[in-house]
């Protein structure tokens, strides 16, 4: 997080937050901007707060780190928002929001969450951070996001141990159905027509081999990553054609661009989320 030109030290704070490391960071903030910010720091400034022996404010302990508690409190002061990197920075300070119902800064790391930065890079790390803190809008968008990587091998994360089995179910059921039913969708039509391949004496009126080939990848891809991504691309038709050994395939791939296109359509038109 980049560190911003505001210090929580100053002389007109009425309350001091203490982190939670060997060597407690003090914070000294203001109770009016909390209070404001969080009806569970209102509710608490209600009742009765020990105090410092020197500076005679009252001193609240809490679990957070130092990090964590400055990126917090920077969401929460009037101060420009601290830079997130990384989830491991962003979840901390979620979880120390959520835990203590700062509403705005819940509402913004919200929307941080599903940065193309990180859900696109770590979608189903994302999905399952989302379903941690009851996130449900965010999580079902990250599940749309989990659609284009092999969720049975991506790297594990700490972040899974914090989420129920159901909710993993529902992830592994959204990839199963989807992925089914687009493979559903790969029939053969009439009108695939290539003249190399159906000229042969055993098949006058056989399909292409290149529809085979893609059939038989196709299955294989959208069986992991069960998206249109990668099996409606130039460069992966060209190695179908190329794979089928028929000097006229290619040709007969071009010739059922549209067809592809409408194939690619109802797929994409699947349901996508949890």
């Amino acid at each position: 997080m980049v560190s911003s030109i505001y210090e929580f030290s100053a002389d007109d704070a009425d309350v001091i937050l203490v982190s939670s490391e060997p060597k407690p960071t003090e914070f000294r903030v203001h109770r009016c901007i909390l209070a404001a910010a969080s009806p569970f720091y209102r509710d608490m400034f209600a009742l009765p707060q020990s105090t410092s022996h020197d500076k005679q404010l009252p001193v609240i302990p809490v679990s957070e780190t130092s990090s964590s508690l400055d990126g917090l409190l920077r969401f929460v002061y009037p101060v420009p928002d601290p830079h997130i990197s990384s989830l491991d920075e962003l979840v901390p300070i979620l979880g120390a929001a959520v835990k203590y119902d700062f509403v705005a800064v819940i509402h913004t790391l919200r929307k941080l969450l599903l940065a193309p930065r990180f859900v696109k890079l770590a979608p189903t790390r994302v999905f399952a951070i989302a379903c941690r803190f009851d996130l449900e809008d965010e999580a079902r968008l990250a599940s749309q996001h989990t659609l284009t990587v092999n969720i049975l091998d991506c790297p594990i994360s700490e972040d899974l141990k914090y989420i129920t089995a159901y909710s993993y179910h529902r992830l592994l059921d959204l990839h199963r159905r989807r992925a089914s039913a687009a493979q559903e969708i790969l029939r053969l039509p009439q009108e695939l027509k290539c003249s190399q391949c159906n000229g042969s004496g055993y098949s006058v009126f056989g399909a292409p081999k290149w529809w085979y080939e893609f059939e038989r990848r196709a299955r294989e891809e959208l069986a992991v990553r069960p998206t249109t991504d990668v099996i409606f691309e130039m460069s992966f038709l060209a190695q179908m054609a190329s794979a089928a050994g028929c000097q006229r395939c290619p040709g007969s791939v071009f010739d059922s661009i549209k067809y592809l296109q409408e194939l690619k359509r109802k797929i994409d038109e699947l349901p996508a989320t949890i």
